[in-house]
């Protein structure tokens, strides 16, 4: 029920802004637009994360929970679906590549993917709050990718923190077969799949998974398409 301008500031005044702002709020404000995973079903998850992709590849996202209501309900805790773990590129942001909104995914974001210990603290988290779903997304012309096919080609490593992304890629990039085709797609999705693995065998992770109430799966966006390909 819509309340008066009058209702409003009197609320406000007393304190009850947060307060005022929810009950102003319809209840088809609440009502969501994209569907709701089942809880803690991690093919639930996906089935959701693979509509959004569609809908935004195919020029028709809905940037859903974005308004009052979902701010306003998100004030006093979280429940994402699914956590993903992307490439810190600006050209993949996993809330659009998804179409999803605010409270929807647990995002962690390093160049490459890369693992260290703040991501797998992060990644811990996730899994603490019961998401059910780790999605670890490579993507196409990743800038880390192909500069630890450089040193692998070269010899030569990086110093500084850009050498430190580029020996933690090394390892998969040097074990990736190169057939002449497009080696440092390959090596991307190699990358994904690689860390997606790391993480199902992680001490703090794998008792969920083990368990089946955690899914970890490897993706690769492609940027000309811009569809979401399940490794």
């Amino acid at each position: 029920m819509a309340i008066t301008r009058r209702n409003a500031l009197r609320s406000s005044l007393l304190g009850g802004a947060g307060a005022a702002v929810a009950t102003a709020i319809p209840a088809s404000a609440w009502a969501d637009p994209v569907g709701t995973p089942d809880a803690g079903d991690p093919a639930s998850s996906l089935r959701l994360l693979k509509q959004g992709n569609e809908r935004w590849r195919c020029f028709r996202p809905r940037h859903p929970h974005e308004g009052r209501g979902r701010r306003a309900q998100l004030v006093n805790g979280q429940n994402p679906f699914a956590c993903v773990l992307g490439c810190a590129d600006s050209r993949v942001p996993p809330e659009l590549v998804f179409d999803q909104g605010l409270g929807d995914l647990f995002t962690i974001r390093s160049a490459g993917q890369v693992l260290d210990d703040s991501v797998l603290g992060s990644l811990s988290y996730a899994a603490h709050i019961d998401v059910p779903l780790i999605v670890v997304l490579g993507h196409q012309s990743c800038g880390a990718v192909t500069a630890a096919v450089e040193a692998h080609e070269s010899g030569d490593v990086p110093e500084g923190h850009i050498g430190f992304l580029v020996e933690q890629l090394l390892e998969v990039v040097d074990s990736t077969p190169d057939d002449g085709e497009d080696f440092i797609d390959d090596c991307v999705r190699a990358n994904a799949v690689h860390i997606a693995e790391q993480l199902r065998q992680d001490a703090d992770l794998r008792e969920k998974v083990d368990s089946g109430r955690l899914e970890i799966v490897a993706a690769r966006y492609d940027l000309e398409t811009s569809e979401v390909v399940w490794l």
